[in-house]
């Protein structure tokens, strides 16, 4: 048999994760544009259902969708000093346009808190504006040294959500309701499982009181950030002026909060389920849900073959590979790389008996079920393998999730769990949240993921670094 081309995750993880996106018609390197990508209609199709499932929740709590400029004068940039200083290295600039220089380049989109807080400083004078709840579904460019599909990329579709609030406790709920929004879709939608807590002080946004995070586990053991809130506290009101008059007559600056995710959502699916067949798309996501590969040889078996195929395809919503000059064989491979949830087998014997053959893609399970019974028991299996990929993500974050109770362990068991080999590890250790503390993590090319919101573990314990004493263990890993 031909060799697979799709490299193993035993052999290679980065190798595998490029041929299963590229294999999975999911996008394609833009060669001719440097570190961007063609997100094919494969995976855009997938980001259209993310989109609807974040959205719908967005706007149940008031949010509105608004749209920016992409270019952003590079003033309102250096309002923020630590914002800009966060960006900096990353930024595309505008220098040029209408064949002449610029008075002022514009800098291009890498987030939009600037922009948007020039405009709420014109928008909002009173209590009775607040809160301002907005959100937009856009792309922005950082200038990323080393990219890779969907992971990290110069340009990439993400949403911004930014609100202004009265008062700061209210702001906070805002950022938590968001981070709890998250992990729901990472969660239910998804079945990725996830860990929220607050960064540390060295990782938090640039210009942040506070920042908020969803962890997941990738099936090498690598984490990936797949969402942020911030917490803005008055910095960006302050930087932009953007005053209100209280309740009480005076004069106050509105309390911010920033929140995003973006397309990498979509690599850490596929790097949550897929295997060394391609892809494995959780039935909530998958574009297509179930395809229906009608089998025959002779003319008058082909007739009756699909007239039966498209019956059951009116019946259970399936979708009919009838694609003449390619085999049976090839079309089952087809679609699992592209990781459709359920494959249909129908062929003369089954038109014959009045049954039909259901495949499952995550665990390559066949049953023979009665026609007559395929939408309910359709529904049942999709149902099912939403679960159980959530499940065995879920047994995987916990298999892999050790602890440390020195510096010495912590090293240990980075530099033993070989992420290419698929054996990450998150490490939870007691870490002062300290610049001096994430700066020796980082010796070991890991840093603290986050502080988990909630303590599942021993609570209380000494810094493994500085000795001193912390409330609850931090999440230590090496990450994308």
């Amino acid at each position: 048999m031909p060799e697979s081309p799709i490299t193993p995750r035993a052999r290679d993880f980065a190798a595998w994760y490029q041929d299963v996106v590229l294999q999975g018609d999911m996008a394609e390197p833009a060669e001719i544009v440097k570190g961007c990508m063609v997100i094919k209609a494969n995976g855009y199709a997938v980001w259209e259902l993310l989109q609807r499932e974040l959205d719908d929740r967005f706007k149940a709590c008031g949010h509105q969708n608004v749209y920016f400029p992409l270019l952003i004068p590079e003033s309102f940039l250096k309002k923020e000093a630590e914002h800009v200083e966060g960006f900096s290295p990353e930024l595309a600039v505008v220098t040029h346009a209408g064949g002449k220089q610029l008075e002022e380049p514009y800098v291009i989109r890498p987030t939009s808190e600037t922009i948007i807080g020039y405009f709420f400083s014109r928008w909002i004078q009173s209590y009775r504006d607040l809160p301002m709840l907005l959100n937009q579904w856009a792309n922005v460019m950082r200038w990323e040294l080393r990219t890779r599909m969907f992971l990290r990329t110069t340009e990439f579709l993400w949403q911004e959500g930014h609100t202004a609030h009265s008062n700061h406790p209210e702001a906070v709920e805002e950022v938590l309701r968001i981070l709890d929004i998250y992990a729901d879709v990472a969660e239910n939608v998804m079945a990725m499982p996830v860990i929220k807590g607050v960064k540390t002080a060295s990782e938090k946004f640039a210009g942040a009181l506070r920042s908020y995070s969803i962890e997941a586990m990738m099936q090498n053991g690598l984490a990936l950030q797949a969402g942020t809130s911030h917490d803005l506290g008055q910095n960006f009101g302050k930087a932009f002026n953007v005053q209100f008059q209280s309740s009480e007559g005076r004069l106050d600056y509105v309390w911010q909060t920033s929140w995003g995710v973006s397309t990498r959502l979509i690599g850490g699916l596929i790097m949550s389920h897929s295997d060394d067949k391609g892809l494995v798309i959780p039935p909530k996501l998958a574009p297509v849900k179930c395809v229906i590969v009608p089998i025959y040889r002779k003319e008058d078996e082909k007739a009756r073959v699909l007239e039966t195929a498209h019956r059951l395809a009116a019946d259970c919503k399936a979708k009919i590979d009838d694609r003449e000059g390619q085999s049976p064989g090839a079309k089952f491979f087809h679609w699992e790389r592209r990781g459709v949830p359920v494959v249909l087998e129908l062929g003369p014997r089954d038109v014959a008996a009045g049954n039909v053959v259901l495949k499952r893609r995550d665990t390559g399970a066949k049953e023979v079920i009665r026609q007559d019974e395929l939408p309910s028991r359709l529904l049942s299996t999709l149902t099912q393998m939403q679960i159980d990929l959530y499940h065995a993500a879920k047994r995987r974050l916990q298999e892999n999730t050790v602890l440390a109770n020195s510096l010495g362990e912590v090293e240990s068991i980075l530099k033993d769990a070989t992420a290419e080999k698929g054996g990450g590890k998150f490490v939870m250790a007691h870490v002062k949240d300290d610049p001096q503390c994430d700066a020796r993590l980082k010796e070991f090319k890991a840093t603290v993921r986050n502080i988990p919101l909630k303590d599942e573990y021993d609570g209380p314990g000494k810094c493994v670094i500085t000795g001193e004493p912390v409330d609850r263990r931090v999440v230590v890993a090496k990450a994308y």
